[in-house]
Parts: structure tokens; sequence; C-alpha cells
């Protein structure tokens, strides 16, 4: 009797660890078979769905303990979008966005900070508007760079290699040299930024009334279309493929609208690199991606992210739309030293060889809108209501430093 209940205690004994085996067993299995998520966002990208999977699942292939949740959000709604999740302590883990949002983001240390090594595949002078006190905020992501257009039957081999020498000239019968939007967004102030200035005290200076001097003749003699003091550089497209302008400043992407729009125009267009000012240096825009300070995977955003822009990725990427690289090896790559005689091949070429001397941007800072503001009031005042060019700039000057 006694016998058989030792027998018994020791089967449920035997049983009890067996069964633990097996929890502790599942609950490791458990454990190696839990991932990762990742939270991805981009702006405006859902058109290229099928590149952007296609990385996913190669990065999920390579790191099976990783999940990439990736969420398209409308370009006007991201800046509002990202604001409302940073506040929260679950933010997505990585954010497509621009520079200037991103600074304002670091300067309220709401980004994750890392050293420029990290920042080792990507060209150098792209970076530097991705740093705050000494450390790096952004990756970038992509960037662009405006060619300059023109329409040879206007110009008749008369062809300005810079702005002064557009300046300069007198426009084609029934047509106009050129159309600066002064009063959209930070037009003018990019285009001043071509001539360094770039400051309160350089907005009040010889150089700066001497170029307003230059706005206000071109725009008098009937140079340049009236309606650059109110219309868009969409408005100034429509412009270009009628017929009404000899030269035009704008994005590689353009080239396939005036193709398709316009093919006479089209058909008489050529193409060289962008207008310059006195610095001889070209602009550019830059995309890049942001980690939130809050992130809960900062480690595994920030590897997805370096392998999203990788040589293979990027080039992949820029064959399907017209953007530059930022990765540097993408960049020296034979695709963009190819010209095969297209408008699209040759702006290709030129727009990735600008970003060998490239303009610093404006300094960012808060109040960028209202100095954008007080830039179309001023041109206004000059162009329209005729003021003094000198009194209204130094009463911009002192604006501008107030702000």
């Amino acid at each position: 009797m006694i016998k058989s209940q030792l027998k018994k205690i020791i089967l449920i004994i035997l049983l009890l660890i067996s069964l633990g085996f097996i929890f502790v067993y599942s609950s490791r299995k458990n454990m190696n078979n839990k991932k990762t998520t990742v939270v991805f966002w981009t702006l405006q990208l859902g058109s290229y769905s099928e590149y952007v999977n296609n990385i996913i699942n190669e990065f999920e292939s390579n790191n099976p303990n990783v999940k990439i949740k990736w969420i398209d959000v409308p370009y006007s709604e991201g800046e509002k979008r990202t604001l409302a999740a940073i506040l929260t302590d679950n933010p997505p883990d990585l954010i497509n966005l621009t520079p200037d949002f991103s600074l304002l983001l670091a300067q309220k240390n709401a980004l994750y900070f890392f050293d420029k090594s990290t920042l080792k595949q990507f060209k150098q002078s792209l970076i530097a508007p991705l740093q705050y006190n000494g450390m790096y905020f952004g990756i970038p992501f992509y960037a662009t760079s405006a060619v300059t257009l023109y329409n040879k039957q206007l110009l008749s081999g008369n062809i300005p290699k810079n702005y002064d020498d557009l300046f300069k000239m007198v426009p084609p019968k029934n047509s106009f040299i050129t159309m600066i939007n002064f009063t959209e967004n930070d037009t003018l102030l990019k285009l001043l930024n071509k001539y360094d200035i770039n400051s309160y005290d350089k907005i009040y200076s010889e150089k700066s009334i001497s170029l307003y001097k230059t706005f206000k003749e071109l725009y008098g003699k009937g140079y340049i279309p009236k309606e650059s003091i109110n219309q868009t550089h969409r408005d100034s497209l429509e412009k270009y493929m009628s017929g009404q302008l000899a030269v035009i400043v704008t994005g590689a992407n353009f080239i396939n609208m005036i193709k398709e729009n316009a093919p006479s125009v089209y058909k008489n267009t050529e193409i060289m690199p962008q207008l310059t000012g006195d610095t001889g240096l070209y602009d550019y825009s830059l995309m890049n991606f942001v980690i939130p300070a809050k992130a809960k995977n900062k480690e595994y955003a920030l590897k997805f992210c370096l392998f999203f822009t990788n040589k293979k990725n990027q080039l992949d990427f820029v064959k399907m739309t017209p953007i530059l690289p930022v990765n540097i090896e993408a960049l020296e790559d034979d695709y963009f030293k190819t010209d095969i005689g297209t408008l699209e091949s040759k702006a290709k070429k030129i727009s990735a060889a600008q970003l060998n001397k490239l303009q610093p941007p404006l300094p960012y800072f808060e109040n960028r809108k209202e100095l954008n503001n007080l830039s179309s009031n001023y041109i206004q005042e000059i162009l329209i209501n005729n003021s003094d060019i000198e009194e209204t700039l130094k009463n911009f000057s002192q604006d501008w430093k107030n702000l």
C-alpha cells in the first residue's frame, strides 16, 4: 500500500517536472518568435509601394526578428501628424521629414542624436544642414537640384551663364526673358542667398540695393511678367510651355510635363546648369529621416534607415523618379555620368554634378514664415508702390532683425 502510494507520488513529481520543462521550452520559443515592430512613416510615397515593400521584405528576411510597419502620410499632413505623434509616449520609430522641420524638433530635444560616423555612407556636404550643437539629428533620404531650361528659338544663341547675364538681356519680341516668383514662399530669399545676401545686415547693403534696382528695372520695362509679383512656379511653367518665357530655372521632374503638354517647345528646349549668383554655387533641396527621442526601437530604426538608403536601393529609386541619391557610392555610379542625348539624361548628369558645388542653405529659424511674408511685402512695395529702394530695404533690415 505504502509502495503503491509512493509510486504515484513519484509519477506525479515526474509529470510536474516534465510539464515544467515543456512550459519553459514553450515560453522560450514564444519569446524567440516575438518580433520587434519598427513603425516607419514616409511622405507621399504611395505610388512607389512596390519599391518600398521590396526593401522592407529584404530587410525582414535578413532580420527575422524585426517587422517593419510602413505608413505613408500625405505630404500636407506630415508636420501636423508628426508633431502630434512626437508628443505621445509611443511615436513612430522612423519618420520622413524636411530638414527645416526636423531642425525645429531637434531644437526642442524631441529627436535622437548620433555622431557623424553614423552617416559615413552619405555625401558630407548634404548632411551639413542635419546637425544641431555639433550632433546629427537626421539621415538624408534624397536630394534635388534645379536646372536651367531655355528656348533655343527665342534666345538665338545668346545664352546666359548666370543671373547677371540673364538680367542684362533684352527679351525676344512678344516674350519675356524669365519669370521670378517673387512672393512664392522663400523663392526670392533663395535667389538673394546666391549673392550671399542672407541676413538682416546684408539685406541693407550696396549689393542688395543694386540687385533690387535690377528687379525694379526688369519689372518696369516689362522684361519679366507683371504676374511675377503674385503667381507661382506652376504659372511660370505654363508661360514657358506657351512660348512666353525664354529661360526658366526648374526641377528636372518638370521636363516630362513640357514634353507631354508642349511638344513644339520641348523640341526647341535645351538644358544647362542652374543659373547662379556671384557665389557661383547651386542651391538644392533635401529630404531626410529622423528618429524621435521617445522611439522604442531606435537601434533597429537606424539600421533599417541605413539599409533603405544604401547604394542599390538609392539607385533603384532614382531610376524611377528624377531625384538625386545622397549615398556617395550611388552618386558616383556611371548612371549619373551617361548622357544619351535626351533632356532627361542631360538633366540627370547636370543636376548630379551640381551637388559638388552647393550653396549653403539659408540659416533656419522658427520665424521663417514671417520672414517670407516680410520679403513678399517689401518687394511689392518696391515694384508696385514704387517705394524708395534704400529706405524700403532699411526697414526690411530692421524688421528682419526684430524677428
